[in-house]
């Protein structure tokens, strides 16, 4: 069994892209084609959705776990539009909730056509997900999409009861987290390697593959809203804090923190408001939380990698190798 310790290499996420390119290609026009609506309004936001980018890193995952699984058909770009769509829901759902105007530095839809518009264009877009899976007609896909969906649910539930705690410990972040973006990430390996019929040993290993590298990504994200800026993170720094979303730079912060940072720190989770966002910033740098929560999510990446040692090598499986280096080295 060969090694896949973590790279010390930088990352280059070009070389990802490139190698999924042309199954992306299938799988972009394959989403245009089923957002289309006779509803004008649908079209106008589903437009503004394609429009603003991102990596589509979720539906690439799937993409390259079904060919590291060995998968030569073509359903793979079916099952990654449902991915998509099921995590484009998410974000319409999540920027009326936590009432944001900002994402990958654009406006966001509910900023431009208001929250009920952006709720319903939501659930459009998770039906559209399960029309899309009965299509496929298997069980144990349509088992796995719909645990997941019922999960993210539950996460933002989750999310929603922590705002404003500032008595939220790191098993009760790392449980919303799981919840609202790992289990997608798992579902989108797993279901390649099912596609693949792999082993059931291996199809559990991207799964686990999946969950780990979601791990990773959720804490790096969350490092970035204290360590980036909105041209390079695509929102507002702060954003978590004035929400008053208790992330793991916040918990690590208040358990080394000076008691006066640490009633800055809880004040701020509580009322929210960027009022003292610089002091805010400092007590976290000072309390080390920042390299805490960093090497936190290199652990998780480590993982990620780690559970890949199970699989052929191939150049997709390197290429998901890839992606736990680039989950936490973004933007660094």
């Amino acid at each position: 069994m060969d090694s896949l310790a973590v790279s010390s290499q930088p990352v280059d996420f070009a070389q990802v892209r490139s190698l999924a390119a042309p199954d992306m290609a299938d799988v972009d026009a394959l989403i245009r084609r089923r957002l289309s609506s006779d509803v004008v309004l649908i079209n106008q936001i589903a437009d503004h959705i394609i429009a603003s980018g991102g990596k589509r890193l979720r539906p690439m995952l799937h993409t390259l776990a079904a060919r590291a699984a060995g998968y030569t058909g073509d359903q793979h770009a079916k099952l990654a539009a449902i991915i998509e769509f099921i995590h484009t829901s998410t974000l319409l759902h999540d920027d009326v909730v936590d009432e944001s105007d900002l994402r990958r530095g654009r406006k966001t839809a509910n900023a431009l056509w208001g929250n009920a518009a952006s709720v319903l264009v939501g659930d459009f877009l998770y039906s559209r997900s399960f029309q899309l899976m009965v299509e496929l007609d298997d069980m144990r896909i349509m088992r796995i999409l719909a645990d997941t969906t019922n999960t993210i649910a539950e996460g933002e539930v989750l999310q929603l009861l922590n705002i404003g705690n500032a008595d939220v410990d790191e098993a009760a972040y790392m449980a919303v987290i799981e919840r609202k973006t790992a289990v997608l990430f798992a579902a989108a390996t797993e279901l390649g390697g099912v596609l693949g019929a792999l082993p059931e040993q291996q199809i559990a290993a991207l799964r686990r593959y999946g969950m780990e590298l979601g791990y990773a990504f959720q804490i790096a994200d969350d490092l970035l809203d204290y360590v980036s800026d909105a041209d390079t993170l695509g929102k507002n720094i702060g954003d978590d804090l004035a929400e008053g979303k208790p992330t793991l730079p916040l918990i690590y912060a208040m358990q080394k923190a000076s008691p006066e940072e640490v009633q800055s720190l809880r004040h701020a989770i509580e009322h929210g408001g960027l009022d003292s966002l610089d002091r805010i910033i400092a007590a976290i740098r000072d309390s080390g939380a920042l390299d805490r929560t960093h090497e936190r999510a290199v652990q998780h990446a480590r993982a990620a990698r780690e559970a890949l040692e199970i699989l052929p090598p191939s150049a997709h499986r390197d290429a998901l190798a890839a992606l736990a280096d680039y989950s936490v080295e973004r933007r660094f």
